[in-house]
């Protein structure tokens, strides 16, 4: 091979394998910036990092901690995903968790002497529906009167918080708060039955299954079939996928209504495998942790795929965790875990701009070599 074909291959492959460690170069800038931050305050940032990583993964209880605090994380990223790819931005993650949650308590409440092999699936259905008619609220208003998904969803956030708050302090409270007189803000604890299987003696439970198994069958959906093919039309070009055929309000809709369900499964998920009980402080992250946001943040460091989501969602899960043992350890605010979300963001959002031209010139160089005849090798490539 001549060595100018050589030459221009070796980039084309350098370019290629570039991209996919883009994400992590992000995250490594990220904490580079972040040991920066800690300097200042005064902390050795080699210590608050160890500290991290043993409260995320030094032990089988933080290990476990680390992947149940994942699978939130997990459901509402993978739907993000599928909202991304249907054109539409979805932020309402915490109220569809919420209402998931709702739902599923409702639920558990009503038929305390169902079997577990009913009322644990018959929980997560209504959860699921309940996020899905959650999601399908602001997609089909985006896409009947064009009405900004973002702020529709932001707004509903808020009803949810609201109807959360006034249905735990009033229908929904546990009665033996009100013969007490305590009026905690929670429901009773669920019938036994409707217990997610766990491993004993940690809280991990069988939710993370579902939520990779909600992650394989989204990639399958998105890239295997014929109805998914339409969303990522729709979003990739609206016009374009019109003129197909396609019926782009539909499929639109369809989008964030599945982004809306797998969030709201999320929220029934919580209250039967980690809480067995709905409560609240009066705010969201009260009962979601913030779940709702940070799936969004774990859906972008997963390249808005949602097999990439998988490890992002546990890369993010043993930040939270690690959090907590870094602010007994060193003393440093669990809260810096949002100023890292924040730097992630920003770096993992610009590195796009450096995926898109590595692919503009991957795209080039191909392009180059296919052009490459025998009279021409003697000569070199023009640069790029």
């Amino acid at each position: 091979m001549p060595n100018t074909q050589r030459s221009g291959l070796t980039r084309f492959l350098r370019g290629y394998w570039v991209g996919p460690f883009v994400p992590f170069l992000a995250a490594l800038a990220a904490f580079i910036v972040g040991a920066i931050i800690l300097v200042a305050l005064g902390i050795n940032p080699i210590e608050a990092y160890k500290a991290m990583i043993e409260g995320a993964l030094g032990s089988p209880n933080a290990i476990a901690d680390t992947i149940v605090k994942a699978t939130p994380l997990l459901f509402i990223g993978v739907g993000i995903c599928v909202a991304f790819r249907g054109g539409m931005i979805n932020i309402g993650g915490e109220g569809q968790m919420i209402l998931g949650g709702l739902a599923a308590t409702i639920a558990a409440l009503a038929f305390p002497n169902w079997p577990s092999w009913v009322i644990i699936p018959f929980c997560l259905l209504l959860g699921f529906l309940a996020g899905a008619a959650w999601g399908y609220i602001p997609g089909a208003l985006k896409a009947y009167l064009n009405v900004n998904e973002i702020l529709t969803t932001i707004m509903l956030n808020a009803i949810a918080v609201q109807a959360m708050n006034y249905l735990l302090r009033g229908p929904l409270m546990d009665p033996l708060q009100l013969e007490q007189g305590s009026f905690i803000p929670q429901t009773a604890r669920f019938s036994i039955a409707t217990d997610l299987p766990r491993l004993v003696p940690t809280r991990l439970h069988a939710g993370i299954l579902l939520a990779v198994l909600a992650a394989f069958l989204v990639w399958a959906l998105l890239w295997r079939t014929t109805i998914g093919f339409r969303i990522r039309a729709v979003g990739l070009s609206k016009p374009a996928a019109r003129r197909a055929g396609i019926r782009v309000n539909q499929y639109a809709v369809l989008a964030m209504v599945i982004s809306g369900a797998l969030a709201g499964l999320a929220g029934a998920v919580q209250v039967l495998g980690i809480s067995h009980r709905m409560f609240t402080d009066g705010t969201a992250t009260g009962f979601t942790g913030g779940a709702g946001f940070n799936g969004i943040v774990a859906a972008l460091f997963g390249q808005l795929h949602p097999l990439g989501t998988i490890p992002a969602a546990f890369f993010f899960g043993a930040m939270i965790v690690g959090a907590n043992q870094m602010q007994r350890t060193v003393q440093v605010s669990s809260s810096f875990i949002t100023v890292l979300n924040g730097l992630l963001v920003i770096f993992v959002v610009s590195s796009e701009l450096i995926r898109k031209r590595l692919s503009a010139r991957r795209e080039i160089m191909e392009m180059e070599l296919a052009a490459l005849s025998p009279k021409d090798e003697g000569k070199e490539l023009e640069p790029t």
